[in-house]
């Protein structure tokens, strides 16, 4: 059975943690009374309500110590159809031991039930699951960025495709196939199937076809394996398979790299320039400098966007850049002034640390105009030369931080306007003399504040430090320049100082 991939469900994006995981903290001392430990966790909530069912999501840990449990059977029942993972009691203050109807109609609903006891709060159970999924998360992260490198080196190898076959099936520790327009295997890498997963895995391709406004990928289930199928890129009826014995939640985001590496290495042929251009995209992505790709990309000149928004994975990028009409793809963060790219370029659709995605980074002919998208902020550089991609890349950067903190879907990069007629030199020098008394980090808060028209709120966001922290900076900026800095005369000095700096 196969079916188009559904709509984002309301579970996190952090991967669930298996409930034994739970168990297995013995400084908790958690028993399990009824049903099984092998059910996912996905968050943790606490209620004393009768009845919980209107404010669980579904995939949850349940708390509770019982205040309102009058009719354990109809609680379980409630618990149960509004799909919480296992429930949680906690004996003491109310109940002395776990009631035995609710054991009974959790074991015969199936629902696992955890004994909380009275040394173990409610807290210390919800802050390590929590720690469960971070470490979980992390793993993950590792995972995908480990797949997406080896993904980038099987890219730039002689024979592209089956390299990168060979490296997706590897990570996933199963079989990826690239089927035809007309449904056979073209290329296949990883272990052999069973004959019945393979002709499931080809039904479950047939599904997505290159008609207009099929879906995407399908997953589905044959002989044993769990199955995916990816459209590729491009409008000539490719696809890829993946069979795999267990799905990892990253999984997806892996095989996502695969299909924009490969509807790159695939694209049909078409003029000259035309593919020249691709060409020199694909080594940007790969991690060439633009030095390197110049000649090939032209002279231009070129448009470079930055893009935050999405749900990081390689999908939504690849959507953001069919809507501007480029191919290229570089989410990541840009290379500090002087640094060689890495060896087997940046990854595609890496999470921040913190869990966010990375910026997409786009290049365009600055022929084509770039208009705002939804669900993206997009900061643009001015028109830039083949030659001049590094400073455009800077300048698309500031203005992606511009529209963040301002809350706007675009903004474009300013010229110098009367800025650029002071020699820069002398402005760089009269700059020193007047900024001379600031730390870099009160002269960065001070450029940020001025720059978001004095706001204690969008500065802080901007900076990510609290609103009472920008006061105290912008205050002692104040007292060290000898200042009056609701001057707007002072204020105007200050800008432009800041920015000759």
């Amino acid at each position: 059975m196969s079916s188009a991939e559904p709509t984002p469900s309301a579970t996190p994006p952090a991967p669930p943690v298996p409930l034994a995981a739970l168990l297995a903290r013995e400084e908790l001392g958690l028993r399990l009374r009824a049903g099984s430990p092998e059910v996912s966790l996905h968050w943790v909530h606490t209620s004393e309500m009768a009845d919980p069912y209107p404010y669980l999501l579904g995939g949850e840990l349940l708390m509770t110590a019982g205040v309102q449990l009058t009719d354990p059977a109809r609680y379980v029942e409630r618990v149960v159809e509004a799909g919480a993972a296992a429930l949680g009691f906690g004996v003491t203050p109310v109940y002395d031991t776990v009631p035995p109807a609710l054991v009974e109609a959790c074991a015969a609903h199936g629902l696992p039930l955890i004994e909380v006891p009275p040394e173990t709060p409610f807290t210390a159970v919800a802050r390590a699951l929590w720690r469960l999924m971070a470490e979980a998360r992390l793993h993950e992260l590792r995972r995908v960025s480990e797949a997406q490198q080896s993904l980038a080196t099987a890219a730039a190898r002689p024979a592209p495709v089956p390299a990168v076959l060979g490296a997706l099936a590897s990570r996933l520790g199963g079989r990826a196939v690239l089927f035809g327009p007309d449904g056979a295997e073209s290329a296949a890498a990883g272990r052999e199937v069973p004959p019945e997963a393979g002709r499931a895995l080809a039904d479950l391709a047939a599904v997505l076809g290159p008609r207009p406004g099929g879906p995407a990928s399908a997953s589905g289930e044959g002989g044993g394996l769990r199955l995916a199928a990816y459209a590729l890129g491009g409008g000539e009826g490719l696809s890829l398979g993946v069979a795999v014995e267990r799905r990892s939640p990253s999984d997806h985001t892996i095989a996502g790299v695969a299909v924009v590496l490969l509807s790159l290495l695939t694209a049909p042929h078409r003029a000259a320039d035309v593919t020249a251009r691709d060409t020199a995209l694909v080594r940007l992505l790969l991690g060439a400098s633009p030095a390197e790709a110049a000649p090939a990309l032209g002279p231009g000149p070129w448009t470079v966007v930055h893009a935050s928004g999405g749900d990081g994975t390689p999908f939504a990028a690849a959507a953001l850049a069919a809507a501007l009409g480029t191919p290229l793809l570089d989410p990541g963060e840009g290379l500090p002034p002087g640094a060689a790219p890495p060896p087997h370029g940046r990854p595609l659709a890496v999470p921040s640390d913190d869990g966010r995605p990375r910026p997409v980074r786009l290049l365009l002919p600055a022929s084509v105009a770039v208009t705002a998208q939804p669900g993206w902020t997009l900061g643009v550089s001015a028109p830039a030369e083949a030659g001049a991609l590094a400073a455009a890349d800077a300048q698309a950067a500031r203005a992606l931080r511009r529209a963040e903190a301002t809350r706007t879907a675009l903004v474009r990069h300013r010229a110098a306007g009367f800025a650029g007629l002071v020699d820069p030199d002398e402005a760089a020098a009269y700059a020193r003399t007047v900024l001379a008394p600031l730390s870099p980090a009160l002269a960065e808060t001070l450029r940020t504040w001025l720059s978001l028209h004095g706001s204690w709120d969008r500065t802080a966001v901007a900076m990510d430090i609290h609103r009472n922290t920008v006061r105290q900076r912008i205050a002692r900026a104040a007292v060290l320049l000898d200042r009056d800095l609701d001057d707007p005369d002072v204020r105007m000095e200050l800008w432009f100082a800041l920015g000759a700096r």
